[in-house]
């Protein structure tokens, strides 16, 4: 009986496995698609030819500090999501395999189990490169997102 409920267990988190990498994998995209956007970006601002995001927006909507704070806040929401959301991607894609990994081990079915540990390493070091890009960019983009606002509040004129 005991055997048959972990079973169940077991069947049921496999579930997750393919989901966990296929987000692992759009995750992954998507930072890499922000750090290029993001190094774009940061070569405009060094170039002086980039006016801020924030600006461009308050000057079309003339929005006050509130709606500013809130457009900022839904403009980093993906990254911060992406930041936090991945490292436990990694772990589900980490310990979903681990289970058969073991099996494996024990019943001297070394390919078996080397196959389901590449997965496992795998799922967790991508889901790992996704976080730290998607948090390097969150966090320098928030810093120039908030000095803009200030800009904004102040009524100084944006520089870059």
């Amino acid at each position: 009986m005991i055997f048959d409920f972990e079973t169940i267990l077991y069947e049921v988190s496999a579930v997750f496995l393919v989901p966990s990498l296929i987000a692992i994998l759009v995750s992954l995209v998507y930072s890499l698609l922000t750090l290029g956007r993001f190094l774009m970006e940061l070569a405009q601002r060094y170039s002086g030819r980039k006016q801020g995001a924030l600006t461009q927006y308050y000057r079309e909507t003339r929005a006050d500090s509130d709606d500013l704070e809130l457009w900022i806040m839904r403009r980093l929401e993906p990254l911060r999501l992406v930041s936090r959301v991945a490292p436990l991607l990694g772990l589900v894609a980490t310990l979903i395999p681990m289970g058969p990994a073991l099996m494996a081990l024990t019943s001297g079915e070394s390919a078996e189990m080397a196959s389901n540990l590449v997965v496992a390493f795998s799922g967790v070091t991508l889901a790992l490169i996704s976080a730290s890009l998607a948090f390097f960019v969150l966090n320098i983009r928030r810093r120039w997102l908030l000095e803009e606002l200030r800009m904004i509040e102040t009524g100084a004129e944006m520089v870059s």
